[in-house]
């Protein structure tokens, strides 16, 4: 890619912001080095790099790759090295840590991503990371527990340092020796502990003179009394200096054979911190994958230029190389249209490099070999070019290399020279790129190049708005209609006298007075067509929000209304348990009454009892109608099965609904005629048929051998066992099973709580093996 395109799209200032997002001075490195690619593949791999690194930091919230040091020069000579410094072991150490953390986060990915293949080349080495901060503390300090010798070393230095110190503090605060010292303190000349003394008394202190004062006033001795101490505690010094060598030396070794694998590993965090910078600003960006192409296409969906404020810029929606490949763009001064050229430009040599691009989805860019860009002033007095000679110089480079493959970006085209004799040179240049199959971009005034594309096939005209209104530009651009020039009307605007106006404008020929007036036409009818648009996504937005907020306030009131049905199932349940309970206190009354006639009292009682049981049974069928939400029907067909709510039950459909809307059913042996209004459809779940027990006959009905409640409450189970209870009676049958299963054993309890109170109940036990077990009760009647 030619470094005149990249310095002109300024895409070294894409570069600069992405260096920011980077944790590492050889991250930065790589980005600096990064250009735009000229193979389709390549720079999908780059994209995919970002997308990959993009998806990473939506997992866990962060790049994986901390801050490391650039070691590459420790590496280079670690084999010639005696031993390396603590600061470049510790360094080492770093690199070990940042390789472990950013290849546990990558490995979690999909093991044919690009950033997990690469993490499988960051070297693990816990043991030596581990070891190296057992031993080193700092880049200056050696930690005690480096080695044995070392330890017991800095113990043996810590005793006679405390030696010398006790014996150099009884000879300071001895009052015979004030009179000669000029402090009474503690200091240290060339490694050797020392007292300041006066210089005239430097005879009544003996020991060694290391050093005076610069005045002369003062003499730094070591007395003879911890010379001794001294000397052990230099070559105690010495001791040490040789074993933090020796470790040092041991750690090198530790890590020399591992040298290349560290420079692999330190080279590929590199290339991973630079992915996560490019991701990393692809975020705060707002920015998006862009679909690469060979061809030459591009489509940009409300794209925004990335060095212009996001909060200020008008986003710009544009497409090149499907059935036009060259677009003249036309507008007044500064609206927008140089800036619509370097948009273009620069996000396709962004994508070309792995960068995102800021804008909407749908964006696709095309590869090219070479970014051809001719834009703004660059008249040169040191070479004698003019603006036009400037510009013409790198018209004659560009029309060299142009072809199929390259995209071409020129800004004032033609200008700078006489206008029909630039006009007439801008339309052959258009021609020739058109020709060769350069995608062009091409800015211009001249109304010649707006009437040539409207004449050429593949060629479209493109005008950047301007509002007359308020003498300003919107930046926004509009294909297909060339852009008019609006010079009339900014001068009426601005002051200039109407006779002057109508002069200019006798000065104009017929046909380009006509073909202004067309332009004034089609821009009318376009902006009419823009307000009648944006007025349509006004309402269907409105619409939309309107529609939500329904939807919203329903949801709220079927949760409301399906509260309020639950709380009204559970208080009928609480009046049945309640009419029950005085029920059987009333029965359990009258059976103690004596001179009455017990058949009849039996048969009054289960009369009640079954008036009672199939009240109960209306009510809850009604509720579990409610439950299933009752939803009305729009039309039936004959033979089907509905629910019909006036009568509660169910009802075959006969004839469908006349014109009246009344539809004739039949709900067992009766027929009869209701209201469409009055039908619910009727949900059949689909449940396993469970295998028919054998039963008996008995002169009154047929009982069933046992009681399945599985799956009820314990007050459905309860009501549903007193009427088995009354049957089996009936039966003359003494013995039966209830099948409640084990689950959590509240039904079995709440069962044979119920089985405690009721009358009838002889006594009753869990089942054996073989007969169910825990999961059945065996009942005995009285």
């Amino acid at each position: 890619m030619n470094q005149k395109a990249l310095t002109t799209l300024e895409f070294n200032k894409i570069t600069a912001i992405c260096r920011t997002y980077a944790a590492s001075e050889m991250g930065r490195e790589l980005l600096d080095r990064l250009e735009p690619l000229s193979e389709v593949e390549a720079a999908e791999l780059r994209l995919s790099q970002t997308w990959e690194a993009d998806s990473i930091y939506r997992r866990i919230g962060r790049s994986p790759i901390d801050c490391f040091s650039d070691i590459r020069g420790t590496l280079a000579r670690i084999h010639a090295a005696y031993s390396l410094s603590m600061g470049e072991l510790l360094e080492i150490a770093a690199l070990l840590r940042v390789s472990q953390r950013a290849k546990t986060s990558l490995s979690a990915g999909n093991p044919e991503d690009v950033l997990v293949i690469m993490a499988q080349k960051l070297a693990s080495h816990r043991d030596i990371e581990e070891e190296i901060g057992r031993c080193i503390l700092s880049e200056e300090e050696m930690a005690d527990s480096a080695s044995p010798e070392l330890s017991r070393i800095r113990r043996r230095m810590h005793l006679v340092n405390e030696r010398v110190r006790d014996k150099l503090n009884s000879i300071i605060r001895n009052p015979n020796n004030q009179k000669y010292l000029q402090d009474p303190i503690i200091t240290m000349r060339n490694g050797r502990y020392a007292i300041p003394v006066k210089a005239e008394y430097r005879g009544q202190i003996g020991g060694l003179i290391h050093d005076q004062s610069g005045s002369g006033l003062t003499v730094f001795i070591e007395p003879s009394e911890v010379v001794e101490l001294g000397n052990e505690f230099k070559k105690l010094l010495l001791d040490e200096k040789r074993e933090i060598e020796r470790i040092l030396s041991g750690l090198t070794a530790l890590v020399a054979p591992y040298a290349q694998e560290l420079g692999v590993s330190l080279t590929t965090l590199a290339e991973l911190d630079a992915i996560f910078a490019r991701a990393a600003m692809a975020r705060d960006m707002r920015a998006v994958r862009p679909k690469l192409n060979r061809e030459g296409r591009i489509r940009i969906v409300n794209g925004r230029h990335p060095l212009l404020d996001k909060d200020k810029v008008v986003p710009l929606s544009v497409n090149l190389g499907e059935s036009f490949d060259t677009l003249i763009i036309t507008g007044p001064n500064t609206g927008g249209k140089t800036v619509t050229l370097k948009t273009v430009g620069l996000f396709s040599l962004m994508a070309a490099a792995g960068y995102f691009i800021p804008a909407d989805e749908g964006v696709e860019l095309g590869v090219f070999d070479e970014v051809f860009a001719d834009i703004g002033d660059e008249q040169s007095i040191e070479q004698s070019l003019s603006t036009f000679s400037s510009h013409m110089s790198n018209l004659v480079r560009i029309l060299r290399g142009a072809s199929d493959k390259t995209l071409v970006l020129l800004d004032e085209l033609g200008a700078g020279t006489d206008p029909v004799e630039g006009a007439a040179l801008a339309q052959a240049i258009l021609e020739h790129l058109h020709a060769v199959g350069a995608p062009t971009m091409a800015t211009t005034h001249y109304s010649e190049i707006k009437a040539f594309a409207l004449t050429r096939a593949g060629m479209q005209n493109a005008s950047m708005e301007f509002d007359v209104n308020r003498l300003c530009p919107t930046y926004r651009l509009f294909i297909g209609i060339p852009g008019k020039s609006n010079a009339f009307e900014i001068s009426q605007r601005l002051g200039l006298e109407a006779k002057i106006i109508e002069r200019a404008r006798e000065f104009l020929k017929g046909e380009e007075i006509a073909f202004e007036d067309v332009l004034r036409g089609a821009e009318e009818q376009r902006r009419k067509a823009e307000e009648y648009s944006l007025s349509m996504q006004r309402e269907y937005s409105e619409a939309s929000a309107l529609r939500a907020e329904l939807e919203r306030e329903k949801e709220k009131l079927q949760a409301e209304k399906s509260k309020l049905r639950e709380r009204a199932k559970e208080d009928a349940r609480q009046i049945v348990r309640s009419t029950r309970r005085e029920m059987e206190d009333l029965i359990a009354k009258l059976r103690e009454l004596k001179n009455i006639d017990a058949k009849a009292l039996e048969r009054a009682i289960q009369q009640s009892k079954d008036a009672m049981r199939v009240s109960e049974e209306k009510l809850m069928e009604s509720m579990e109608r409610d439950d299933a939400g009752g939803v009305p029907v729009k039309s039936v067909r004959s033979g089907e099965t509905v629910y019909v709510a006036s009568i509660h039950g169910n009802a075959t459909v006969l004839k469908a609904a006349d014109a009246k809307g009344m539809v004739q059913v039949q709900a067992g042996a009766i027929k009869l005629s209701v209201p469409l209004g009055d039908l619910r459809e009727v949900k059949v779940e689909e449940r396993p048929k469970p295998i028919k027990p054998r039963e008996i006959l008995t002169g009154v009905k047929q009982v069933e051998l046992n009681l399945d409640v599985r799956g009820m409450t314990v007050d459905d189970a309860s009501m549903q066992l007193d009427r088995y209870i009354d049957e089996c009676e009936l039966a003359g049958r003494k013995e039966f099973y209830v099948i409640h299963g084990k689950g959590t054993g509240a039904l079995r309890a709440g069962l044979q709580q119920y089985l405690r109170r009721h009358p009838k109940v002889g006594s009753f036990r869990a089942g054996t093996y073989g007969e169910g077990d825990a999961g059945v009760t065996v009942v005995t009647l009285k």
